[in-house]
């Protein structure tokens, strides 16, 4: 009769124990001691990496501002040293004076008037220099350039009253020789090209082309004449001879201005200002050079001063650098300004 009394004993004692086991501590977890020598070996390697990277940033910041400072002094030495040459004339011991007409005769390039010009004042207005010599190797070019630079010759020579010499090596043609025809003697190599006493106007026209293509040219003018030249617009007759008048008036200059220079060294044909060019030799049998030679041999033993000077003004690299980047930042603020005006529409 007492075992039902028994059982919810058993069953109180069950969860009494099962409470305190709920209750009691979890085991604690058991650290293993740091190492404290890798510990600092640790942190002393990574305190020494950061301070070498900052050494490293600091030494580059410091080499680019140095680079920076040595480029901007030296342009600006450049441009202080060719202002200074280009601009002051130091007297000096005899010697003969060099300019050097290279390339295309044009504004802009190194053989323009302006240049060209400069020099030869520069030249001619030291006291040393009993000569100016012209070393001319070009095909030509423009005629109004040409123009500008033979009438300078003319005038200082008249100032200075020292003879001015040219000398072709490869070429002098065209705009170049119309520059020669003023000085007073011109010598050349034996196989230099010499002449073409001519005008040209060239260009293209696609009227014909367009029409089998199928393609209808829109242009739209003021004036009847003012697509003359348009190589997508037939050319009328009356337009034509227009041109050819502008290019006989030319031609009649450039002749001119050689028989001027020339005089009767000169010895006509039909085939002298006909645009033809001929050979050094053959220029000198024509009357277009005087002689044979060099800037040496002229310069020893025609002006005797052996020792050569060259005047020529020449763009540094300061102005190609100052050029070139005045150009890129004109470029970029007209492609902001465009950018700004688009935002704005």
């Amino acid at each position: 009769m007492q075992e039902p009394q028994d059982r919810p004993s058993a069953a109180l004692f069950a969860a009494s124990e099962a409470a305190a086991s709920a209750n009691a501590p979890a085991p604690a977890t058991v650290i293993e001691p740091v190492d404290e020598t890798w510990a600092r070996k640790t942190l002393s390697d990574l305190a020494f990496a950061h301070l070498k990277e900052q050494k490293s940033q600091r030494r580059w910041k410091i080499g680019t501002s140095l680079a920076w400072l040595s480029l901007f002094g030296f342009l600006f030495w450049q441009l202080f040293s060719f202002s200074f040459n280009a601009g002051v004339s130091q007297p000096s011991m005899d010697h003969t004076a060099l300019v050097t007409v290279e390339g295309e005769i044009g504004p802009g390039t190194e053989a323009s008037a302006e240049n060209v010009m400069q020099s030869m004042r520069n030249a001619l207005e030291d006291p040393g220099s009993k000569a100016l010599v012209l070393l001319i190797n070009s095909p030509g070019g423009s005629p109004v350039q040409a123009g500008l630079i033979n009438d300078e010759i003319t005038r200082l020579r008249a100032l200075h009253n020292k003879p001015i010499y040219a000398v072709v090596e490869e070429s002098c043609a065209s705009a170049a020789y119309y520059i020669a025809a003023a000085a007073d003697q011109i010598y050349v190599d034996k196989a230099s090209l010499v002449g073409s006493i001519g005008v040209l106007m060239d260009g293209f026209g696609f009227t014909e082309l367009m029409g089998k293509l199928g393609v209808e040219r829109r242009l739209m003018t003021a004036g009847e004449n003012k697509g003359f030249l348009d190589p997508f617009s037939p050319q009328t007759e009356t337009q034509r001879q227009h041109a050819q008048a502008m290019l006989d008036q030319i031609h009649a200059q450039f002749i001119e201005v050689v028989k001027k220079g020339r005089g009767d060294r000169l010895k006509e044909s039909p085939e002298l200002f006909s645009g033809l060019f001929w050979s050094g030799q053959q220029a000198v049998d024509m009357g277009l050079a005087d002689s044979l030679g060099s800037i040496d041999g002229v310069a020893r033993d025609v002006v005797k001063a052996p020792d050569v000077i060259d005047y020529t003004q020449r763009e540094n690299v300061a102005e190609r650098f100052v050029k070139r980047f005045g150009v890129a930042v004109g470029e970029g603020s007209v492609r902001a300004m465009r950018s700004m005006g688009a935002s704005l529409r």
